[in-house]
């Protein structure tokens, strides 16, 4: 059966934005997903570790037949294959693919936490899922993504990419 799932991603360092749109390729070709929208891309202020370079960020909307963790696996997977070194939290990075929304699915294990734990308090997330899917609920919050993102407080500057 075919799950709706939503897929952040972002990259800071080399070219980003070829970084995401490759990414983006990877995921289309990869066994039991299919990509059904895609957002803008957004340059975006770095969270936490604020000394570094902008990120390019972007979400996709697919239809997979994979399970969570195979998903989860497929990503990382694709991750290590696009150069992805283990840096600190918040870093820099190659590349960076998370696992938002798995259907309306609440999930809570060691490897995995859906919904993304932190999709209420990021405007790089929320602004292209708002753009692919306002009307989305968060199951946890039942709240919409317009909802969470007409909520969310000023600042997190975020460009939108012509």
């Amino acid at each position: 059966m075919d799950i709706i799932a939503f897929i952040g991603i972002g990259s800071n360092l080399e070219s980003p934005k070829e970084n995401c749109e490759q990414a983006i390729q990877y995921l289309q070709n990869a066994n039991g997903i299919r990509l059904l929208a895609q957002s803008s891309f957004y340059k975006t202020a770095p969270i936490g570790m604020t000394e570094q370079n902008w990120f390019v960020n972007a979400v996709v909307k697919i239809s997979t037949t994979c399970d969570p963790q195979k998903l989860l696996d497929s990503l990382l997977s694709i991750e290590k294959e696009m150069g992805r070194k283990p840096r600190e939290k918040w870093g820099p990075r190659e590349i960076d693919l998370d696992l938002l929304f798995y259907g309306p699915q609440s999930i809570s294990t060691e490897t995995l936490k859906i919904p993304h734990p932190e999709i209420p308090h990021r405007r790089f997330v929320l602004e292209p899922l708002n753009e692919l899917d306002p009307d989305w609920s968060h199951p946890q919050l039942k709240k919409t993504i317009h909802q969470l993102l007409a909520e969310l407080p000023s600042g997190q500057e975020i460009i939108l990419i012509e």
